[in-house]
Protein backbone atom coordinates (compact mmCIF):
# COMPACT_ATOMS: atom_id res chain seq x y z
CA UNK A 1 0.00 0.00 0.00
CA UNK A 2 1.32 3.19 -0.78
CA UNK A 3 2.31 5.78 1.95
CA UNK A 4 1.02 8.79 0.32
CA UNK A 5 -1.53 10.21 -1.70
CA UNK A 6 1.21 11.16 -4.29
CA UNK A 7 1.01 9.82 -8.19
CA UNK A 8 4.30 7.92 -8.73
CA UNK A 9 5.23 9.56 -11.54
CA UNK A 10 5.07 12.85 -9.59
CA UNK A 11 7.39 11.39 -7.36
CA UNK A 12 9.84 10.23 -10.34
CA UNK A 13 9.89 13.42 -11.71
CA UNK A 14 10.47 15.23 -8.68
CA UNK A 15 13.64 13.28 -7.56
CA UNK A 16 14.71 13.73 -11.12
CA UNK A 17 14.01 17.47 -10.62
CA UNK A 18 16.62 17.14 -7.77
CA UNK A 19 19.12 16.74 -9.52
CA UNK A 20 18.94 19.26 -12.22
CA UNK A 21 18.91 22.82 -10.12
CA UNK A 22 18.88 25.67 -12.11
CA UNK A 23 21.77 28.30 -10.99
CA UNK A 24 19.00 30.68 -9.17
CA UNK A 25 17.68 27.34 -7.77
CA UNK A 26 21.13 26.51 -6.79
CA UNK A 27 21.44 30.19 -4.64
CA UNK A 28 17.85 30.14 -2.89
CA UNK A 29 18.75 26.07 -1.95
CA UNK A 30 22.03 28.13 -0.07
CA UNK A 31 20.00 30.64 1.21
CA UNK A 32 17.49 28.01 2.74
CA UNK A 33 20.34 26.23 4.30
CA UNK A 34 21.19 29.22 6.63
CA UNK A 35 17.56 28.97 7.57
CA UNK A 36 18.06 25.44 9.10
CA UNK A 37 20.37 26.18 12.52
CA UNK A 38 16.85 28.31 13.39
CA UNK A 39 14.71 25.00 12.91
CA UNK A 40 13.99 25.58 9.17
CA UNK A 41 13.59 21.80 7.44
CA UNK A 42 13.00 23.09 3.82
CA UNK A 43 13.20 20.39 1.25
CA UNK A 44 13.92 20.48 -2.30
CA UNK A 45 11.48 19.73 -5.02
CA UNK A 46 8.68 18.08 -2.79
CA UNK A 47 5.85 16.64 -4.49
CA UNK A 48 2.63 18.06 -3.02
CA UNK A 49 -0.38 16.86 -3.79
CA UNK A 50 -0.48 16.56 -8.14
CA UNK A 51 2.29 19.42 -7.95
CA UNK A 52 6.20 20.17 -7.22
CA UNK A 53 7.17 22.75 -4.75
CA UNK A 54 10.93 23.89 -6.07
CA UNK A 55 10.69 24.04 -1.86
CA UNK A 56 8.86 23.54 1.23
CA UNK A 57 8.87 23.15 4.52
CA UNK A 58 6.28 20.85 5.31
CA UNK A 59 5.50 21.23 9.40
CA UNK A 60 5.32 24.96 8.56
CA UNK A 61 3.34 24.36 5.45
CA UNK A 62 5.46 27.26 3.57
CA UNK A 63 6.27 26.73 -0.46
CA UNK A 64 9.15 28.97 -2.26
CA UNK A 65 8.71 29.10 -5.59
CA UNK A 66 11.69 30.40 -7.73
CA UNK A 67 10.44 31.18 -10.92
CA UNK A 68 12.13 31.16 -14.67
CA UNK A 69 11.01 32.73 -18.30
CA UNK A 70 8.12 29.76 -18.74
CA UNK A 71 6.60 31.27 -15.54
CA UNK A 72 5.86 34.54 -17.46
CA UNK A 73 4.17 33.41 -20.44
CA UNK A 74 0.12 33.28 -20.47
CA UNK A 75 0.29 29.63 -19.97
CA UNK A 76 2.60 29.77 -17.33
CA UNK A 77 0.71 32.44 -15.21
CA UNK A 78 -2.17 30.58 -15.43
CA UNK A 79 -0.90 27.03 -14.21
CA UNK A 80 1.12 29.06 -11.38
CA UNK A 81 -1.98 30.42 -10.29
CA UNK A 82 -4.42 27.31 -10.38
CA UNK A 83 -1.04 25.83 -8.34
CA UNK A 84 -1.16 28.59 -5.68
CA UNK A 85 -4.94 28.60 -5.03
CA UNK A 86 -4.61 24.54 -4.73
CA UNK A 87 -1.45 25.08 -2.39
CA UNK A 88 -2.80 27.65 -0.14
CA UNK A 89 -6.30 24.96 0.51
CA UNK A 90 -3.87 23.15 1.46
CA UNK A 91 -3.17 26.08 4.03
CA UNK A 92 0.62 26.79 2.58
CA UNK A 93 1.98 30.37 2.24
CA UNK A 94 3.62 30.12 -0.76
CA UNK A 95 6.48 32.91 -1.59
CA UNK A 96 7.23 33.37 -5.41
CA UNK A 97 11.06 34.77 -6.30
CA UNK A 98 11.64 35.18 -10.56
CA UNK A 99 15.53 34.17 -10.95
CA UNK A 100 16.68 37.31 -11.32
CA UNK A 101 15.63 38.53 -7.90
CA UNK A 102 17.22 35.26 -6.21
CA UNK A 103 20.71 35.91 -8.10
CA UNK A 104 20.73 39.60 -8.56
CA UNK A 105 18.73 40.43 -5.15
CA UNK A 106 19.58 37.85 -2.29
CA UNK A 107 19.67 40.30 0.01
CA UNK A 108 15.77 41.10 -0.39
CA UNK A 109 15.08 38.45 -0.79
CA UNK A 110 16.78 36.48 2.16
CA UNK A 111 15.19 39.38 4.49
CA UNK A 112 11.58 38.66 2.62
CA UNK A 113 12.05 34.75 3.18
CA UNK A 114 12.75 36.14 7.05
CA UNK A 115 10.42 37.97 7.60
CA UNK A 116 7.83 35.40 6.15
CA UNK A 117 8.96 32.39 8.13
CA UNK A 118 10.20 34.48 11.16
CA UNK A 119 6.64 32.80 13.41
CA UNK A 120 8.26 29.66 12.70
CA UNK A 121 11.66 29.42 14.01
CA UNK A 122 13.59 29.87 17.15
CA UNK A 123 14.90 32.70 18.47
CA UNK A 124 18.23 30.87 19.38
CA UNK A 125 20.32 28.78 16.97
CA UNK A 126 20.41 25.14 18.10
CA UNK A 127 23.38 23.22 18.64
Amino acid sequence: MPHSNIDPKTRTRAKKLRTELTKAEARMWNMLRDFRARGARFRRETPIGPYIADFAWLSARIVIEVDGDSHETSIGRKHDSQRDRFLQNQGFLVLRFDNAQVIDGPDYVFLAIEQAISPFLQIEPTQ
